[in-house]
């Protein structure tokens, strides 16, 4: 099929691994020229190793999205390589601080707004100016499942979550007359380093490996996900790159659940 974003610049953050990584494989398939960014130099190292893509076409920028001077540098140095970005994909998150409401401090939710829902308004802002002067944009806001059915032991990131939907939701309804056409896609328990460290932490806890831990969590914490495993990195990819072609161009102010049916309600 084919997809019509052949020669486009895409930026995609959290690319060293997972969904972003996944991503950025996808996109270079397509001939899409990508700016891959995440913390740090050796983390991408290992992932334009594992794209073994043409170098001519992705560049790796190391930066702390929590910086906006940081920010601003990826999209300088993507401007030079590249021209603006049309695509955005905004991957990078971390799970945050967990517990109980109760358990958990003012440092515990500013730390995780602060990664997972400012970073998001960071990277749009800086973004936005070109897909505007061209006239064509897509940006893909990576949510959850945890936006829309929080769990009591995570709310600082199911909070910022849910603020990353209404963002993306307000974006679509800002810009989309002037091209640029905004969505989300909210996994549920992807194979990612992000659930590996779940499930670590799960069997270090239970005397039990990584395995039974996938296991019990899913028959105990997530019982709607029918198919009954994690979702592997290119599932929520392919639905990344149709949404960013041409081939979704009615698709606005959308939010994609690649959940396996997680999210109970219709």
């Amino acid at each position: 099929m084919e997809l019509g974003i052949t020669d486009r610049v895409a930026l995609i953050t959290g690319g060293d691994s997972g969904i972003g990584l996944a991503t950025a494989r996808q996109l270079l398939d397509e001939g899409v020229r990508v700016v891959l960014t995440d913390q740090t130099d050796d983390a991408l190292a290992h992932a334009v190793e594992q794209l073994g893509a043409d170098t001519d076409r992705l560049l790796p920028v190391a930066a702390d999205l929590t910086d906006p001077d940081q920010v601003d540098a990826v999209l300088t140095r993507a401007r030079e390589a590249f021209g603006a970005p049309d695509i955005l994909v905004h991957s990078a998150g971390v799970t945050g601080a967990q517990g109980l409401f109760h358990e958990i401090d003012d440092d515990g939710w500013a730390q995780t707004i602060e990664i997972d829902l400012l970073s998001a308004v960071r990277v749009v802002r800086a973004a936005l100016p070109g897909m505007r002067a061209s006239g064509w944009g897509r940006i893909i806001l990576l949510a959850s499942e945890d936006g829309v059915q929080p769990y009591v032991d995570e709310l600082p990131y199911c909070a910022a979550k849910a603020g990353v939907l209404s963002l993306a939701k307000g974006l679509s309804k800002t810009y989309a007359s002037e091209g640029v056409l905004v969505n989300a896609v909210s996994p549920a328990f992807i194979e990612t380093p992000m659930t590996d460290a779940m499930m670590d932490k799960r069997a270090e806890e239970r005397g039990t490996d990584r395995d039974e831990a996938i296991e019990s969590f899913l028959d105990e914490e997530r019982p709607f996900m029918e198919l009954k495993r994690r979702g592997r990195p290119e599932e929520v990819a392919s639905v990344i790159t149709f949404l960013v072609s041409e081939r979704a161009s009615f698709v606005n102010g959308s939010n994609y659940r690649v959940d396996s049916g997680s999210v109970a309600t219709i």
